[in-house]
């Protein structure tokens, strides 16, 4: 379980991550509907979603672990 803060640094290594990767020219729209749930199956609707998400998360535990 992630605490609030760790939440919002996971958010905001995630969305830096989808700006870096798209060279800049990735819009919030494009972004906001690769998130969305697919009500047919539960995953987001761009299926690389969900592993740049976890590694989001893995990257904001990781410098919680290396700087305790």
């Amino acid at each position: 379980m992630l605490t609030s803060e760790q939440a919002f640094n996971a958010m905001s290594v995630f969305v830096e991550r989808y700006y870096t990767r798209t060279g800049g020219a990735g819009d919030m729209g494009s972004l906001l509907g690769g998130i969305q749930i697919n009500p047919a199956d539960g995953s987001p609707f761009d299926p690389a979603i969900s592993e740049d998400w976890a590694d989001a998360v893995k990257a904001v535990l990781e410098h919680r672990i290396a700087s305790d």
